[in-house]
């Protein structure tokens, strides 16, 4: 049986087989040895209600884990879409038979098993597309990720004096993921992108093991750039928090990388958080250098506006600059989501072939009305 039938894998053992099986055994035994088998954990047959914990089973060491499965399955006639259940460390928990070359055939000593990364990893690595000209503003920001990009280019040129962890604070909506893809896309280099609450895991050891996997992942694929969004969700200073173990696990691995006790050649930290002032003093001596990103000016929210305008599938043809000097306090996020898109539904709701001025000022005032009600943000100073 192949994928669909999702098959639990068994092994072959003549001696157990009745007549009839051991005739079906001896085409079954002229089985070609399998090459390769990719396993995916999947987890449990079952599991208790209520229990939502991501299943997070991965190694540190896949020659180390090649010899644990070989020992478990030897034998085992494998079919893509297979289930082996481990029974050691584990038991009962399952791995998909995800790859198998060839297709069909029997476990050996020289079987190579691979393991796929977990279904529920804490980070995403992404490609972005996006460059320093999509960006309005913020040429200190742009100023500072140029010369981590001659670093990214040439490691060898910066020695010891490598930019490396950097923390970009400001206003949510402002602009600072963004910055940190562009820096990626200019040095074609993959961005790994995640939430400090991500790392923190369900279980004791989980929050230290995710942060060494993230950076691990990064010197794999030097030059790179590492991205931890909503730090002060971990890195608050102890007055205004009640330490649990399992943040302050996450924090103390955190600091290790930071330090560079493992050699991070070719890979950038870039941290982000809407209130700097309330990071712990330990972790915030980390950053060589804070950027912050602020709300746009007048000039800078009229040009963001016509950027994004001129990507909408309706033209505009209201008053950019009366919406820009309407809206002291919006983010670039909050034109583009707030403002303008809103337009562009109230535009296609009216079935109208343009976004007109009365659209536009409809969606400032909703947007208004929306920012008003929301609580107030931690800031800095």
């Amino acid at each position: 049986m192949g994928r669909k039938g999702g098959r639990i894998a068994q092994p072959l053992k003549p001696e157990e087989d009745s007549e009839k099986e051991k005739s079906q055994h001896s085409s079954r035994a002229n089985l070609p040895p399998l090459k390769l088998v990719v396993l995916r954990p999947v987890g449990y047959p079952l599991r208790a209600l209520g229990d939502d914990r991501p299943i997070m089973v991965t190694t540190d060491n896949m020659k180390l884990f090649q010899a644990y499965a070989r020992d478990q399955w030897m034998g085992f006639r494998v079919t893509e879409g297979d289930f082996l259940f481990d029974q050691l460390m584990f038991p009962d928990f399952a791995f998909e038979v995800v790859k198998a070359r060839p297709r069909t055939g029997r476990v050996t000593s020289k079987t190579i098993f691979k393991l796929e990364s977990p279904l529920s990893t804490p980070f995403k690595k992404e490609f972005p597309k996006v460059k320093f000209s999509d960006i309005v503003g913020h040429e200190h920001a742009k100023s500072k990720c140029k010369i981590v990009l001659k670093y990214l280019k040439n490691p060898k040129l910066f020695g010891e004096w490598a930019p490396r962890n950097i923390l970009f604070y400001g206003p949510p909506g402002t602009g600072k993921t963004m910055m940190a893809k562009a820096l990626a896309s200019e040095a074609d280099c993959p961005i790994f992108l995640t939430r400090a609450t991500d790392l923190i895991g369900t279980h004791v050891g989980d929050g230290a093991k995710r942060i060494h996997q993230l950076f691990n992942e990064a010197r794999r694929s030097a030059p790179s750039v590492i991205f931890i969004d909503e730090l002060d969700a971990i890195g608050l200073d102890r007055k205004y928090q009640s330490i649990r173990g399992d943040v302050s696990e996450v924090v103390n691995a955190l600091l290790s990388e930071l330090d560079g006790l493992s050699p991070n050649t070719g890979v950038v930290t870039i941290m982000a958080t809407n209130a700097p002032l309330l990071l712990d003093r330990a972790l915030r001596s980390r950053f060589e250098e804070e950027i912050l990103f602020p709300l746009p000016t007048l000039q800078e929210r009229y040009e963001i506006l016509k950027m994004y305008a001129a990507k909408m599938p309706l033209p505009v043809v209201g008053d950019l600059m009366k919406i820009a000097k309407e809206t002291e306090g919006f983010s670039g996020r909050d034109l583009k989501e707030k403002v303008l898109k809103t337009a562009l539904h109230f535009a296609i709701l009216e079935d109208a072939k343009e976004v007109r001025d009365e659209h536009l000022q409809k969606a400032v005032e909703r947007a208004k009305s929306t920012i008003r009600n929301q609580p107030p943000t931690l800031m800095f100073v």
